[in-house]
This record gives structure tokens, C-alpha cells and sequence, in this order.
């Protein structure tokens, strides 16, 4: 909090003076003309009087929720009322497709047609944002969240706001949605098919692939779900640590930081687990082009032994696998380990998603953060995680009484509440919901005693190389390797290409401005310049 109290001195009064302005009812232009017929808590622990609903208009990622996609308006949504009148708020929420996010960012920016509200990946530099910030398009929020945001800056971890601070000026230009725990994903496995085929948890590379042959022989579809890319199904590029995202930068021996991928050796036998996962049928031959849909339809309907996803999603996705598939159970377990005795997948940083103010809606920016703060107080707690009163739950002798749905719709709604409407909290998972489950209770054993012990770190710069931006077949994305990576790795699992024709790609990557790369990443890190591990 001190470095944040720094920054804020650094800002200049014209923002003070912003801050009075808004105060003011924060400018309802065009808002809804009808009185509220509630009070709201300023943020600062007091109530104001009745006043107009803010109305301002949000980008939002559908993130794959199929609450949201399937609905045929979100506007209209009675938890996105409820929503409005708990903040006296008038929500425009714009939904970006998941899987062209940031295409539709891009062309969001191209065509001025910005809303209020940015919902960001997480930093100031990502993609997504087309620049945004440098380019002046959203407001500097310290001296608004000093007025209006307290508990926000009292929740909410240093680590996170330095994520969304601009270290030339101090200005903090984005609220954020935390992870309090970065290893998030882990290793599930169908334990009835395990016991079925007589084996016990794997616990390195090898143990894990005799277990999908004997998932192969019981006749499972896909024993490992592969997806597109590799995401979430990286787990054996994690066993051997090259991961290559744009946070698995490493400090080699000859004092270069490097991607991960130039380890060479480990890469390759990270590459030849998954050859021999496609050539033993272990894993879809069609698993290259196997979009996030169609990757939880295949688990939940029960075509899948073993796969990776986000813990916090165990109370869900176990939920629908048991409609479809009564005896099945699955659990989260140690993920395989490779040569150094680790494994795991790569860490998240602290900031899942944010949320940017355009500067041309700061005649409301103050109520916009007001919104915000609400996010983190015991009333959005038990809205968020329940429900509505008297529908999604009962207050007998001053208690909530909640019963945890198990049903496709209502998980498909627990997961839009707890988590895609809940736009700042500590995604880690929801407590309030998790401890009123087995599976709740599991997931959480499993983030507090084995996640928070495994997983792979590395460097990453933020804003990204320069060289990277400069080479998009180098530039990585958060989760995803190089193109120019990846679409060799795929070539040598398919059998196109020799695994030893991986070092080729090494030397093309380094004639391509790898050497650039390499050399930018090492001054930044030894200077530590907006470096972090």
C-alpha cells in the first residue's frame, strides 16, 4: 500500500477536481430518468441519497460460460437486474465471443467504438487493449479509487495493482479480479476407470502413460483430452518445465534469459510423450483442432480418462459428468513429474481479469468505481455465491440456507454467478458455495495442500519485449507458444518432421529476431525492469 500511496502523489490535481465533478452524481446523461427506489453504499462505508442508476456500457469476454453464450439477452437477465438495483447501477454489457476476444478487441479499437468500461486480460500492455493505455484512452484511476474504492484498495493485493500501474507515471489505469493462489490448473482423472483398470494415482511421465494405455484397453474414447494448441493439455511441457509462454522465460547457465523451449533436451522429451500419446491412440488424432467446447463436452459427457482444467471448476464439471455418466467420479491429483522432480502447470499472474475506465466516460467514472468496490463487500459476497433471496435461497432464524445444485442448469448458472458475473473477487474459488459440497470441500483440500505446492514459475515482462511485438511468429501468448514453435512441435507430433529437427527451429527462431529477443529479455532482467517472476 505504501508504493501505492506513492504513486498517487505523483498524479496531478486536475483529477481532484475530476473527482468533486463526479461526486456529483457522476453525469447520467441518456441514463435512466426514473428515480431509484434504493440507497447505495458510496464505497466509503456510508449511504448516499437517492439518486439516479449510473448508466455505462462494459465489454465483457464470454469466457465459455454457456449461462452467458446461450442466453438470448444478457441485459435482460434478472441477476444482472438484481445486480443494478443492488449497485443502482444501468448495466450495457457488450459480450465478446470467447474464442475471437482479442480480434474483437482489436477491431473495437480500430473502430473508436469503445465502451465505458474495458474488460482487459490482465495487465496494461496485453494485446487486447491495441495500445490502449499509452494512447491515452482511459483515466488514471488513483485519486478515484482514494475516494471511492477503499475497500477495493484494502482487498485487493499489491501485487495485482502493480499489474495495472504504469511505472513511468505511478498511474494505475485498471481495477483488477485477483488469484490469490497462481497454480490454478491442475491434473483430474476418472479414479472409477482407474479402479477399474487396477492402478494406482501415477505419479511420474511413465506411470501416467501405462495408466491411459490401461484407460485405452478398458475402451475410453480419449484417454488424455488433448486441446487445440495445447491448452489445457500442456501437462507433460509442464512436467519437463518448457512451457514457452510469455511468462516462462528462464535464466539459462551462459546468463542469457531465454524462453524455456531452449532446453532443448527436456523439450524434446516433452515433444515425445505427446508423439507417443498420438501414435498409441492416447489422445484424439484430431486433437490440434479441438476447440474449448467441444473440450468440455467430450469430458462431461464422459469420453475422457484424464485431462487438465482449473481446479475451481471441480464442483461443476463433476457435477455435469454425473448426469451423464451416474457412476463416474473423478479427482484432482499431483500432477506427473519429470526429471527435476516437479511438475505442474504455469502459474497465473495475480490478475485474472480488469477492468480499464475510458476517459471519455469520466463525468461517471466516480460511480463506476463506486460499482466496483461493491464487488468486494458481504453483500456481493452472498449475492454472487447464492443468489437471489427467496428463489436461489432462504434466511431461516437469520441464517442463509443454500442447497447446492447438481443439475446441468443449475451448475451452468452457479458458474455465470460465482464466477463471470462476480467481475472483482479472489477467483482462487468460492468459498461460500465449495464448503457446502464434498466435491467443494476436495477442491479446496486440493488448492490449499497440493496446487499451492506445484506448478512452474518463470520470468515475464510486462509491458512484453519489445522484439517480441516487433516478430509475431516469436510473440507467445499467455498460454500458447510461438506460432513458430508450435507449428513445429505439431509437425514432429503428427510424424511430419524428425524430433531431432526441433533444433532447427531453435536456429530459425534466433535468425527471425530470437537473437533480439534474448538480448532485450536479458537487459530488462538484469536492470529489472518491469520484470517479474
Amino acid at each position: 500500500m505504501t508504493r501505492f500511496l506513492t504513486r498517487a502523489g505523483v498524479l496531478l490535481t486536475t483529477f481532484a477536481l475530476l473527482v468533486a465533478c463526479s461526486g456529483n452524481n457522476g453525469g447520467n446523461e441518456g441514463g435512466n430518468a426514473t428515480t431509484a427506489p434504493t440507497a447505495t453504499n458510496n464505497g466509503a462505508g456510508t449511504v448516499d441519497e437517492k439518486k439516479d442508476p449510473v448508466k455505462f456500457s462494459i465489454s465483457m469476454r464470454t469466457l465459455n460460460v454457456a449461462y452467458v453464450e446461450k442466453h438470448p439477452d444478457i441485459n435482460e437477465d434478472k441477476y444482472v437486474k438484481k445486480l443494478e438495483e443492488l449497485t443502482n447501477s444501468d448495466l450495457d454489457i457488450r459480450l465478446i465471443p470467447h474464442n475471437e476476444y482479442q480480434d474483437k478487441m482489436v477491431q473495437m479499437f480500430a473502430t473508436n467504438d469503445i465502451p465505458d468500461v474495458v474488460q482487459g486480460s490482465g495487465g496494461l500492455s496485453g494485446a487486447e487493449l491495441a495500445g490502449g493505455v499509452a494512447n491515452g484512452v482511459f483515466l488514471p484511476l488513483n485519486d478515484l479509487l482514494e475516494e471511492h474504492g477503499k475497500d477495493l484498495l484494502a482487498f485487493i493485493p499489491e501485487a495485482a495493482w502493480d499489474r495495472m500501474t504504469d511505472d513511468k507515471t505511478g498511474n494505475i489505469y485498471g481495477i483488477p479480479e485477483v488469484l490469490t493462489n497462481p497454480s490454478r490448473r491442475a491434473t483430474w482423472i476418472r479414479t472409477d476407470l482407474l479402479e477399474k483398470a487396477g492402478k494406482e494415482i501415477p505419479t511420474t511421465v511413465e506411470e501416467t502413460l501405462e495408466v491411459l494405455r490401461a484407460f485405452k484397453e478398458l475402451g475410453v474414447e480419449q484417454p488424455f483430452a488433448g486441446r487445440q494448441n495445447f491448452k489445457y493439455a500442456d501437462t507433460f511441457f509442464g512436467a519437463y518445465d518448457v512451457f514457452g509462454y510469455l511468462n516462462q522465460f528462464k535464466l539459462f547457465p551462459d546468463g542469457q534469459v531465454k524462453p524455456s523451449f531452449f532446453d532443448s533436451e527436456n523439450m524434446k522429451k516433452a515433444i515425445q510423450v505427446y508423439k507417443t500419446m498420438y501414435d498409441e491412440g492416447l489422445i484424439s488424432k484430431e486433437f490440434a483442432t479441438v476447440e474449448s467446447s467441444d473440450f468440455r463436452s467430450n469430458i462431461t459427457s464422459g469420453k475422457v480418462g484424464m485431462w487438465s482444467m482449473n481446479a475451481n471448476e471441480l464442483p461443476i464439471w463433476g457435477a455435469q459428468l454425473k448426469n451423464n455418466v451416474p457412476d463416474a467420479e473423478i479427482a484432482l491429483i499431483p500432477s506427473p513429474v519429470g526429471p527435476d522432480g516437479s511438475g505442474g502447470y504455469a502459474h497465473y499472474n495475480p490478475v485474472t481479469r480488469s477492468y480499464l475506465i475510458n476517459a471519455e466516460a469520466k463525468d461517471k467514472a466516480a460511480d463506476i468505481v463506486k460499482y466496483f468496490n461493491w464487488m468486494v463487500s458481504e453483500e456481493a459476497e452472498l449475492f454472487f455465491s447464492y443468489g437471489i433471496e427467496g428463489e436461489d435461497y432462504q434466511v431461516v432464524n437469520g441464517e442463509p440456507k443454500f442447497e447446492v445444485p447438481t443439475d446441468t442448469e443449475g451448475t451452468d448458472k452457479m458458474r455465470y454467478l460465482n464466477y463471470w458475473l462476480w467481475m472483482v473477487q479472489d477467483t482462487t474459488y468460492n468459498k461460500m458455495v465449495s464448503s457446502l459440497s464434498d466435491s467443494g470441500l476436495q477442491m479446496i483440500d486440493a488448492f490449499d495442500n497440493m496446487l499451492s505446492k506445484e506448478g512452474r514459475r518463470g520470468i515475464e515482462f510486462d509491458p512484453r519485449l519489445e522484439a517480441l511485438i516487433q516478430n509475431p511468429d516469436l510473440n507467445p501468448k499467455s498460454d500458447e507458444m510461438p506460432p513458430l514453435v508450435l507449428e513445429k512441435v505439431l509437425r514432429i507430433v503428427y510424424g511430419k518432421d524428425s524430433l531431432d529437427s526441433f533444433d532447427q527451429v531453435l536456429e530459425e527462431y534466433l535468425s527471425k529476431g530470437g537473437n533480439d529477443v534474448i538480448k532485450e529479455a536479458t537487459e530488462r532482467y538484469n536492470s529489472k525492469e518491469n520484470s517479474f517472476e
